[in-house]
């Protein structure tokens, strides 16, 4: 027979040693769009901030950029801006940069590839954000 017990669910164990977080803010540029040919653009600015234990380094990224036609691009590059910040733990790195969409709302979603002093290499998930012209959406 099976039911609830009184024993307290095991706690999920999570590392801190590694943990970054992402804050992102996106902007719709209205001067650089051109509606009529398919083409709106937007600005994002990313807040990266190690969270963790141990210092990491941004190495990599990789975007999924998908608009409301539904086409996918996909970028990976080195850093970001042309830069790969070096992250202690407590110390954050702004930056912004910009995407075009063939669609007055999208989405982008990602990550970055990190490698921690300590050797261990891992992902910081960007979750999903989106990208729309002001009024798109209700």
């Amino acid at each position: 027979m099976t039911g609830p017990t009184d024993e307290p669910a095991a706690a999920p164990i999570t590392s801190v040693r590694h943990r970054i977080s992402i804050d992102v803010e996106t902007t719709y540029l209205d001067d650089q769009s051109e509606p009529g040919e398919q083409r709106y653009v937007f600005a994002y600015t990313i807040t990266i901030r190690n969270e963790g234990e141990i210092p990491a380094k941004l190495l990599t990224r990789h975007w999924i950029i998908t608009d409301a036609n539904g086409r996918v691009q996909e970028v990976r590059g080195d850093g970001v801006v042309g830069e790969q910040p070096y992250l202690k733990p407590g110390q954050g790195f702004r930056y912004s940069s910009g995407a075009v969409g063939g669609a007055p709302v999208g989405t982008m979603q990602g990550s970055y590839q990190m490698i921690a002093d300590d050797g261990a290499q891992f992902d910081a998930p960007i979750p999903a954000f989106r990208l729309a012209k002001p009024g798109m959406l209700h």
